[in-house]
């Protein structure tokens, strides 16, 4: 069963001998190596290239250890290069490579090398690296299956599909398996393996529980504002004195190096201007999320907003948290400023949206406190709420906008129709 990627695919394609190093990011096991092979192999084959022109190492195997010698990487992708015409090189987890940068710019040299690479971790796209490229690297960064990739395989309606993409989130390999067992077997083994593994061995973390506890912390609380201190603050009330802010910035920078969580800033929208903290941490699937607090606290109303982000930061936008001041006149003739937040702030290029996830609006009340924030932001971009719940589309008198979850998920282009 092959899942379409084409959102991924055409990134590439625009991108095909561009003369920049693509290098394919992402959390481990949401399917970069796929993409390249055999979706982007295959697109290259349907188009005329001889398969010889297509040269592919996985540098995480223990067949191509070798290789990640870069001299020897070097010499063994020049012995495959027969002639002038075009060749595609494919490099699977190049991090693994020492001094990778040299031999990736040496390749860049080659008037007929187009490079591809992967990677799983942001270390290799640090400032000393992009340094090194001088601008030759164009990053294309794979997220987990979105719910409108879920539901091109899933054996059942929109409704059960997002039950299920709630609960296990959107790793391509769990998406094929069947039972909710298997599922959970399979998040559970890339949890303990996988993901904790990597981080605890990449950094050289001798107190695992720390960064266990930690993950259990900000698993919980997503979409809470939260920073070092208030996350020290709940070490200590669960009894952990040795821990420093220190170390907790540390781990926080590692979980989000191995792409397992992204931070959300606070933005100040009459001000324009970043507030440092506190900050919101957002997992880049939910599954994953699910399994590293054994399942539990599987909240629809959090949940929702963490998959709104992912959606979002998947169709390569930039996403904030909204800050709007509002003025309130008291009684005694005084004036009080309150801070409404907006979940997101987001934009592209031009296009700028502010977007509010809720649960529900059944009441007026609730009604009232999704809408405050928006309704003190006075410029002309569009303003969506984004709720859970099947129904039309529609406009309210003050020009905000509602839309159904499903209606966002499934439309690429939802935003802009709205």
């Amino acid at each position: 069963m092959e899942i379409e990627r084409n959102y991924y695919l055409n990134k590439l394609i625009s991108k095909k001998e561009n003369k920049l190093i693509k290098i394919v990011t992402g959390i481990r096991r949401s399917g970069k190596s796929y993409l390249l092979d055999p979706i982007y192999k295959n697109y290259l084959l349907n188009n005329g290239v001889d398969e010889n022109h297509i040269i592919k190492l996985e540098l995480d195997s223990i067949e191509n250890e070798e290789y990640t010698n870069p001299k020897k990487l070097y010499e063994y992708i020049m012995s495959k290069v027969t002639d002038d015409n075009m060749h595609y090189i494919i490099l699977d987890e190049i991090q693994k490579v020492n001094n990778f940068e040299s031999v990736l710019n040496s390749f860049l040299r080659k008037k007929n090398l187009d490079i591809y690479v992967t990677g799983s971790n942001s270390k290799f796209l640090s400032s000393d690296i992009i340094t090194e490229f001088r601008g030759r690297g164009d990053e294309i960064r794979v997220y987990p299956l979105s719910f409108s990739e879920y539901m091109s395989i899933y054996d059942g309606n929109e409704i059960k599909g997002l039950d299920e993409y709630i609960n296990f989130g959107g790793l391509p390999f769990v998406a094929t398996l069947k039972t909710i067992e298997e599922k959970i077997d399979y998040l559970n083994f890339q949890k303990n393996n996988v993901y904790i593994n990597d981080v605890v061995e990449r950094n050289d973390i001798r107190n695992d529980e720390e960064l266990k506890t930690l993950i259990e912390i900000i698993s919980s609380s997503i979409g809470s504002l939260t920073n070092p201190t208030k996350l020290y603050n709940t070490f200590i009330s669960k009894g952990n004195k040795n821990i420093t802010n220190k170390t907790i910035s540390a781990y926080l920078k590692y979980l989000e190096e191995a792409f397992l969580i992204e931070k959300a800033q606070r933005f100040d929208v009459k001000g324009k201007k970043y507030l440092k903290t506190p900050s919101k941490y957002y997992f880049v699937d939910i599954g994953i999320r699910n399994s590293l607090i054994n399942f539990r606290q599987i909240e629809k109303n959090h949940i929702m907003e963490n998959i709104i982000y992912n959606e979002l930061r998947r169709r390569s936008f930039n996403v904030d948290i909204g800050i709007v001041e509002k003025r309130c006149n008291l009684k005694n003739g005084k004036k009080n400023y309150k801070q409404l937040e907006i979940d997101f702030v987001v934009n592209k290029g031009s296009d700028k949206y502010y977007i509010q996830s809720a649960y529900n609006i059944n009441d007026d009340e609730k009604k009232e406190q999704e809408l405050q924030s928006l309704l003190n932001v006075k410029d002309n971009f569009k303003k969506i709420v984004i709720v859970y719940d099947h129904f039309l589309k529609w406009q309210d008198n003050n020009g905000i906008i509602y839309m159904s979850i499903y209606d966002f998920l499934l439309n690429e282009n939802s935003l802009k129709d709205a």
